[in-house]
């Protein structure tokens, strides 16, 4: 982490003002982390709406060894240089790149990454990983791709998905080569290519082997399924175990620092957290996950009055009109995918004022 000083975060917001407004016109549509007017459910929403409408029969799922460590200092002043002939901008980054870090008084320099928490990090994440992969993906894609490639980022997490296993395999391998001249490496552990889509259930079936495998992006467990009516390939999408556990672990420690407070401001506090959780996590088909969350912080506040004392009379029962006051019921906040999609952007009909936007890798092209 990168704390900077107040007079380093205005100048550093005034250059994200700037930059931002030269970089917002280059960026590609299948980025989303820290731009202006996307979030996360843009994103969730372009990788389910790819997965279901093109040929998707595999994907990618990458993840960066400590890419803010790992940013080429030399290299990402060149590619400000691309855009920005003002080397006053380019001084002041490669000032606060090099600005190094403190430890116990000890000066030390910092000679690769950029430092998480200035306000400046994500602008220079972004332009980082604009030329080094979503330049590179759109080119391969256009050119060696002979069958449907998505791509959706999220700033250093992103997702592809393939039609052909062997443009994959060629994909992965190339990949690893590009990354490794601007200084970045997947983490070998958690990059993974394997079979997804609308026909792995069915193949993975027919060769003897289990239910196709699963993937994380964005605090959400991606799974093959089928709707219930017809019976048709979808996405089915419920919030990531290990970001549930994270979150009940700090509502835990929370409630143990309020044991003495008032119920009625603990239970204000709830209200707050539960509403903000149901707020990222309540899609559609995500309620029996939702629904475990509130149970378990209804759990957790049972056990903390109970500690209050040690005669304790609280049952599920007698604090059951408390926890309906207190912590919302579950329910879905978010549209379909496809319609919040569909909404940004629309297709081209008859008589439309509209240009037509061509689906790629979750974006408009």
């Amino acid at each position: 982490m990168g704390i900077a000083a107040l007079e380093d975060k205005v100048v550093q917001q005034a250059v994200v003002f700037i930059l931002g407004a030269i970089y917002e016109e280059e960026f590609l549509g299948f980025s989303y982390g820290f731009r202006p007017g996307r979030n996360q459910h843009q994103a969730l929403d372009a990788l389910t709406v790819g997965l279901k409408r093109k040929k998707v029969n595999g994907v990618l799922d990458a993840d960066m060894r400590g890419f803010f460590d790992s940013i080429d200092h030399e290299w990402m002043c060149r590619f400000v240089g691309h855009r920005v002939a003002d080397r006053r901008i380019v001084r002041l980054i490669r000032k606060w790149l090099k600005a190094g870090v403190s430890e116990e008084g000890v000066w030390s320099e910092t000679k690769v990454g950029t430092p998480q928490g200035a306000v400046i990090s994500p602008l220079l994440a972004n332009l980082y990983l604009h030329y080094v992969l979503d330049l590179w993906v759109q080119q391969w894609r256009k050119k060696q791709a002979q069958g449907d490639v998505i791509l959706v980022r999220y700033a250093d997490d992103f997702v592809v998905g393939f039609q052909h296993r062997a443009e994959a395999e060629t994909f992965l391998e190339q990949l690893r080569e590009r990354l490794r001249e601007f200084g970045l490496e997947l983490h070998p552990d958690k990059t993974r290519l394997f079979e997804f889509g609308r026909f792995a259930e069915d193949n993975r079936k027919r060769r003897g082997e289990g239910k196709p495998e699963t993937f994380d992006f964005l605090g959400f467990t991606h799974r093959c399924g089928k709707t219930r009516k017809q019976g048709w390939f979808t996405v089915l999408r419920e919030t990531a175990s290990k970001r549930m556990r994270a979150a009940l672990q700090k509502v835990k420690v929370e409630l143990r620092r309020r044991w003495h407070e008032p119920i009625a401001v603990t239970g204000a506090w709830l209200r707050s957290v539960v509403q903000g959780y149901f707020q990222y996590h309540a899609i559609p088909g995500n309620i029996r996950r939702i629904g475990a969350y509130r149970r378990e912080v209804a759990r957790l506040w049972l056990r903390a009055l109970r500690r209050r004392s040690q005669r304790h009379t609280m049952t599920w029962q007698r604090l059951a009109p408390l926890f309906e006051r207190w912590i919302p019921r579950p329910r879905i906040l978010h549209p379909y995918p496809s319609v919040r999609f569909d909404a940004r952007h629309p297709r081209q009909e008859p008589c439309a004022v509209v240009p037509l936007a061509r689906i790629c890798a979750g974006g408009a092209g």
